[in-house]
């Protein structure tokens, strides 16, 4: 199993130091969160707590993914960066394919694009972009995004891009991993169908296994269980060696974490935040690693 660190509301001032320190002690990935604003009054209700509130306030920050893992992979040589996640169908292709090839090609290879449809109708009305049809969008994006990623000279034709030949550089030199979020049947379809992994919200190791399964059963009905899939997720009753290896045995890849948060709490300095990994690092990663 692999392990991967969160970044959300943590002050992106900081974001350096904790990559040069997750990247010297055997942190696989750090994940970044995204949002672009914080209404006032926000109308749609927040999937994934019992009262639809969300788990910040309006004063947590939501640096750009990608201006922030650009900064991270220049002061880095080895830890990989995701988006947890990414809420694509917001932007258009275009632009999402700009910038996450271009930080492929500076990282070497170390991003993977996670995304969802996203839940806030708020933000779509401030972008101009269509809530209702966000999905369909979506399936279309990663079509579009994964030709202009094969470099030279493309084309594309759908029912919401249709573009003639064209070309975008830098192209990556690899295939960027896609990895899909949310908890919906058609979420969990598409990661089945087209995607290279799932990132979850924070749940019980017995919902884990459930929605895995479901994921697996999905790839199977479209020919894909012979590939390999990516799990990363947050467990909310797993800790400790013995935790860990019980997601590794129900399939999850990479657990994530925020390691200060056992050792100094949510109020955490950069000073313990870098503590907190390697100290996390020296008591559960490395043990799982030498097993």
């Amino acid at each position: 199993m692999k392990f991967a660190a969160s970044l959300a509301y943590v002050d992106p001032t900081e974001f350096c130091e904790i990559a040069r320190c997750a990247d010297e002690n055997q942190w696989d990935t750090l994940v970044v969160s995204d949002h672009l604003v914080y209404p006032e009054k926000i109308d749609s209700p927040y999937p994934y707590t019992p009262d639809g509130e969300t788990r910040w306030d309006a004063e947590a920050p939501w640096p750009d993914p990608w201006v922030a893992i650009a900064a991270m992979a220049a002061v880095t040589e080895r830890v990989r960066f995701l988006t947890g996640v990414y809420v694509l169908p917001l932007r258009d292709p275009f632009s999402v394919a700009k910038a996450v090839g271009t930080a492929a090609v500076i990282s070497h290879d170390r991003v993977s694009l996670g995304f969802g449809v996203g839940w806030m109708r708020d933000e779509f009305r401030l972008t101009q972009k269509r809530f209702e049809d966000r999905g369909r969008r979506t399936d279309e994006m990663i079509e579009v995004m994964r030709t202009l990623w094969r470099g030279g000279m493309v084309e594309f034709h759908g029912e919401h891009y249709d573009f003639d030949r064209l070309q975008m550089t830098p192209a990556p030199t690899r295939a960027i991993p896609l990895i899909g979020g949310g908890l919906s049947k058609p979420a969990l379809r598409r990661v089945g169908r087209v995607l290279d992994g799932w990132i979850s919200d924070l749940h019980t190791s017995d919902e884990l296994e459930s929605i895995i399964s479901e994921i697996r059963a999905y790839r199977t009905e479209f020919g894909r269980s012979d590939e390999p899939l990516q799990i990363i997720a947050a467990c909310s009753d797993a800790f400790g060696i013995d935790g860990y290896r019980r997601l590794e045995d129900i399939g999850v890849t990479h657990a994530l974490t925020m390691p200060w948060m056992f050792y100094s709490g949510a109020k955490a300095t950069l000073a313990q935040k870098l503590d907190g990994l390697k100290r996390f690092a020296a008591s559960v990663i490395d043990p799982m690693s030498n097993r």
